[in-house]
């Protein structure tokens, strides 16, 4: 077994919480999992795993060890894909990791287009909440992370492009007519699991407001509008999640001191983002509502340049290239 296989299967166990589940993860047996561990102790000379029971479990030194390794592992995939793909973007990788309500609600349609454009592009998609989206861009398993403001402990992260967002308090009509602008608590709130940015934002509108409202936690943005729509509660959506039940009229905004709170979108890379990343970033700011940092024209924020036959209005467009969309889309709630 290669050292890669090694980290991955120590990076399996650490995730998963067991040999056994990280073995089917993998799809190999237990004792090619065991073995991995006991051979990368060897090589660090520390004990990695520890008997729990029947099983093995991580010690805390081969726990630490795991988070090196998984920033190992996102490095090495991130190098293969340059290496393969030489300096023509078309031929690229981009893994994007993106926050449930941007993948769900914004990105799908920015993508097809993407990929219309530039159909050779390999396009990897992860959508979770912000909490486990940033430490995947943060472990480099992403190149592109797509959502809020990158959290102060996320090195390498820089803001390429941001695009407006706004968060509104919504109820169906009937729920909308009990809350008073000063009284949250009228009402059932409908809010995200934790580790989501939007819940976040709304425990804190809620704190604001000295508001103690009953509570339905809900695994996705699409959820949480869906019982809105159905009268089970008010909650924080960004508008343009609502758009189209506020004009149907099956949702109010209802004014509440404070909103609408501004938490624009940010389009963010590590400082070296590979080729189809930049092609990706430059799609978005041409066509999709998308802005360069202020200040700074969008070529100036990204530090890989494109051929210059493949730039046009800011923007990187294949030059004639049509065909099958190739593109592997991994969306995990």
């Amino acid at each position: 077994m290669s050292t890669v296989a090694r980290l991955r299967a120590l990076v399996a166990v650490a995730d998963s919480g067991s040999v056994r589940m990280a073995a089917g993860r993998l799809s190999v047996t237990e004792s090619a999992v065991s073995a991995a561990l006991a051979a990368l102790a060897r090589e660090v000379r520390v004990p990695l795993a520890e008997r729990d029971g029947r099983g093995l479990r991580l010690t805390a030194a081969g726990a630490s060890y795991a988070e090196y390794a998984r920033k190992i592992l996102g490095l090495h995939e991130e190098a293969l894909a340059a290496a393969r793909s030489g300096r023509d973007p078309e031929q690229g990788t981009v893994r994007v990791a993106a926050v449930t309500t941007a993948g769900e609600q914004l990105l799908p349609r920015q993508l097809a287009s993407f990929l219309s454009a530039h159909p050779t592009v390999d396009l990897r998609l992860e959508v979770g909440s912000s909490e486990r989206m940033w430490a995947m861009f943060a472990a480099h398993e992403a190149d592109v992370m797509i959502g809020g403001k990158p959290p102060a402990g996320v090195a390498d992260a820089v803001i390429r492009a941001t695009r407006p967002n706004l968060l509104v308090v919504v109820a169906a009509p009937a729920v909308a007519q009990v809350i008073t602008a000063s009284d949250l608590g009228a009402a059932r709130w409908l809010q995200r699991e934790a580790g989501s940015a939007t819940r976040s934002h709304g425990e804190a509108l809620l704190a604001s407001l000295e508001a103690e409202p009953s509570r339905l936690t809900l695994g996705s943005s699409g959820a949480v509008i869906a019982c809105a729509v159905a009268g089970l509660g008010a909650t924080l959506a960004p508008r343009e999640a609502v758009r189209h039940h506020l004009a149907t009229g099956e949702l109010e905004e209802v004014p509440v001191p404070g909103t609408p709170l501004r938490r624009p979108w940010r389009a963010v890379t590590h400082r070296q983002p590979p080729p189809a990343a930049v092609l990706l970033v430059s799609h978005l700011v041409a066509d999709h509502g998308w802005r360069a940092p202020r200040g700074a024209a969008l070529a100036d924020s990204l530090p890989v340049a494109l051929p210059a036959a493949m730039v046009m209005r800011g923007s990187a467009v294949a030059p004639g290239r049509r065909g099958g969309i190739g593109c592997q889309l991994s969306c995990r709630p």
